[in-house]
């Protein structure tokens, strides 16, 4: 055991980069002012009323309101600080890095949000910053701001150890855990007859590994995660019913850039999982709820959800001032018995462009955005349960937007 610890500390000590002479420290101020002017032809929660979220699409007729919109935004505005500054074990990289779109309380605001809060000392990072388990190198070319639904996207707080680095990497890293949870047809009853509360013993574990070529690279990220619940009940003494349990949430992420000329690149991934929902970039809850009439003490249970999504987008370049993306993204959940008809199954996702460079700093874009929301609809249709009037199985949205971005970067060596 002793060989082993001393192996490992050997192992940390040679993957410092020590510092090398005539290297300085930096200091960097960047970011965007970013201005979004769009039509929106149908509807959307009004709190993303800028975005594409299929997760956020009504379940009923006229449910936000009445179609055709326009509207103005400035919300993709961002700002960040970064440093580099030499010491005896390299150099220590640290970014703060915040943006105006407002999310959880101050979502449908336009609010100062936390983006990074990083720092990385040879190869050791610890902070927020993207997970390992997603690729942002993924992220289109284009100017819709919450991207592919079908995209593992999440930027975490983390601990994580960096035995390669450069183009060809190796990431593993322990994530701050959570999840949520959908309790179906049976929620008010959970939420007024029991106690149950979420319990996460341990970290998310995630991990990747990048291969890099010339023609680009292919990437493989995988995390495993443990969510419990526990039963804190205060149930009658005749009732032997205990509803806590657990599930292993566990996920594959495959990734790649394709340089198929000069002027083109494609950018794919393919996520496969169970409860990794809170990885994905517009997926709802990571646990549903099942019934089970074998189990008199579990007549419920929790089941983490399997989760599929797909990014193919293509970038070409039309020359050094004119560039488009076009492309398509979805993501489909196997929904568990007991959740609700109006329950999200499916989102799709599509965006064509056409962007344009006239100076250098300085991007305007026009762009089409479609996107459409799949429930699970287990209803019978011929049964004594039906679906309500005004019900929607599926609803899309497409909106035309316009938007104008301008750059601003300044390092300072000392």
């Amino acid at each position: 055991m002793k060989a082993l610890f001393t192996a490992i500390f050997v192992l940390l000590l040679a993957s410092f980069v020590l510092a090398q002479d005539g290297e300085k420290n930096w200091f960097q101020l960047y970011g965007f002012a970013m201005t979004d002017i769009g039509y929106n032809a149908k509807q959307i929660h009004p709190d993303w009323f800028d975005v594409v979220r299929p997760t956020k699409l009504p379940t009923t007729e006229n449910e936000y309101g009445t179609d055709g919109n326009a509207y103005f935004s400035v919300r993709q505005t961002r700002f960040g600080v970064k440093s580099g500054t030499q010491t005896g074990l390299g150099e220590l990289f640290t970014q703060f890095e915040w943006e105006l779109f407002g999310t959880g309380v101050d979502a449908g605001q336009t609010t100062i949000r936390l983006r990074h809060a990083y720092g990385e000392l040879g190869c050791i990072g610890v902070g927020q910053y993207w997970s390992p388990f997603m690729d942002i190198d993924v992220f289109p070319n284009t100017v819709e701001y919450w991207g592919p639904t079908g995209m593992a996207f999440f930027r975490n707080v983390q601990f994580r150890y960096m035995p390669i680095k450069g183009d060809t990497r190796l990431t593993i890293a322990l994530e701050r855990p959570g999840a949520s949870a959908d309790g179906g047809v049976i929620s008010e009853i959970l939420q007024e007859q029991t106690n149950l509360d979420a319990q996460f013993p341990v970290p998310d574990l995630s991990a990747e590994y990048r291969s890099a070529h010339d023609w680009g690279y292919v990437e493989l990220a995988g995390i495993v995660r443990y969510i419990k619940w526990v039963d804190n009940t205060d149930y009658p003494p005749n009732v032997d019913v205990d509803l806590g349990d657990d599930v292993i949430g566990w996920g594959l992420n495959l990734s790649s850039n394709i340089k198929i000329t000069k002027n083109d690149i494609a950018r794919l991934s393919v996520v496969y999982g169970a409860g990794i929902q809170n990885y994905m970039n517009d997926a709802p809850v990571d646990i549903g709820v099942e019934l089970d009439t074998t189990d008199a003490e579990k007549p419920v249970k929790g089941v983490a959800l399997p989760i599929l999504g797909v990014v193919a987008f293509l970038e070409h370049n039309w020359s050094e001032k004119f560039a488009s993306a076009i492309g398509y993204s979805m993501v489909n959940i196997d929904n568990s018995d007991l959740q609700d008809y109006d329950a999200f199954k499916m989102g799709q996702y599509a965006i064509a462009n056409l962007v344009y460079y006239p100076v250098e700093n300085v991007m305007m874009a026009a762009e089409l955005q479609w996107g459409m929301r799949d429930n699970f609809n287990n209803l019978e249709e011929d049964g004594e349960i039906q679906y309500p009037e005004n019900y929607l199985k599926t609803a899309d949205i497409f909106k035309v937007q316009f938007s104008f971005k301008y750059n601003f970067s300044h390092k300072v060596l000392f």
